[in-house]
């Protein structure tokens, strides 16, 4: 099993190097950021909250580290047309030597689109556009040449060169429907979603059916999963933290109950867990729980 952080953007630059470098000093197997350029009044901060692109940042962070794995959690497909994606995820793959996750997801906030005059189309145009997004980057990702005649995306003797790195750049996919369940299954070589074990056991396998549908063997799609996490040693802080996230996946408690949980994601399906840090404190204290969590999540995955 896996274990990654995912450090909030919204926070300034120098103390983003510090969480990622202490990671991966520490024994931490990936760093992924989300891509918002602005809070969404909930678990992502104020709407008028300052945030870091996160395009740009994982470039940055990809020539400030040598060993963690490199991932977008996810990118919007909405506002990153698939060539361009393809370009940068091809270069910072280079930049990395290796080491990037290439995440997609068909876009949700509305706030960002208002704001911006991005059109957000209604849900099933969104996996109808994701899903001709995911042919165009894996056909400019491999192939030399690609023409593609898409209903939303248009390609002619397109090339992107170079390369990246990895032969088959993983694709991972964020959700949870059966719809983009169904797109990951024809297209994601990972897949994640928040989830407490108990979902995500569903889930995975609402996506094995889906893969047997197709003939792909449901073992060859990653699966990953996040939840807040608190550390505390008081059961009256961990009660209220709890009841605080409004049904977001969340852990609270001592460093063990951690542990326990990533016996419970092990055991349904899970193969990386991944601890936003939005939860744990800053300076001192943050990294302190950092090292206890992948301490524990060492042991509890055996």
């Amino acid at each position: 099993m896996r274990f990654s952080l995912w450090p909030k953007l919204s926070q300034p630059w120098p103390e983003v190097v510090e969480i990622v470098r202490h990671a991966e000093a520490s024994g931490w197997d990936g760093v992924y950021v989300a891509d918002h350029f602005m809070g969404d009044g909930g678990l992502f901060g104020a709407v008028t909250s300052a945030h870091l692109e996160s395009t740009a940042a994982l470039a940055a962070l990809a020539g400030l580290t040598t060993r963690v794995r490199l991932g977008t959690l996810v990118l919007g497909n909405t506002y990153r047309h698939p060539t361009v994606v393809a370009n940068w995820a091809a270069s910072v793959d280079r930049i990395s030597d290796g080491r990037l996750v290439l995440g997609l997801g068909a876009g949700w906030q509305a706030n960002e689109h208002e704001q911006y005059g991005i059109t957000l189309p209604v849900p099933g145009e969104r996996l109808a556009r994701l899903d001709e997004a995911c042919s165009v980057l894996r056909g400019l990702l491999t192939e030399p040449v690609v023409t593609f005649p898409g209903r939303y995306y248009e390609l002619t003797d397109a090339v992107c060169e170079p390369k990246p790195v990895q032969r088959r750049l993983p694709l991972l996919i964020g959700g949870k429907g059966d719809r983009m369940l169904r797109l990951v299954a024809r297209h994601a070589d990972e897949w994640n979603m928040w989830a407490m074990p108990e979902t995500i056991a569903e889930r995975g396998a609402v996506l094995d059916r889906h893969c047997e549908e197709i003939g792909r063997d449901p073992s060859s799609i990653t699966r990953s999963t996040q939840a807040l996490v608190r550390l505390t040693d008081s059961p009256c802080e961990a009660k209220k933290f709890i009841a605080s996230v409004h049904g977001r996946p969340a852990v609270a408690g001592p460093a063990e109950a951690f542990g326990e949980m990533v016996v419970a994601w092990r055991e349904a399906g899970v193969d990386e867990v991944i601890v936003p840090d939005l939860s744990l404190g800053s300076g001192a204290q943050r990294l302190e729980a950092l090292d206890a969590l992948i301490e524990q999540g060492r042991e509890a995955a055996g």
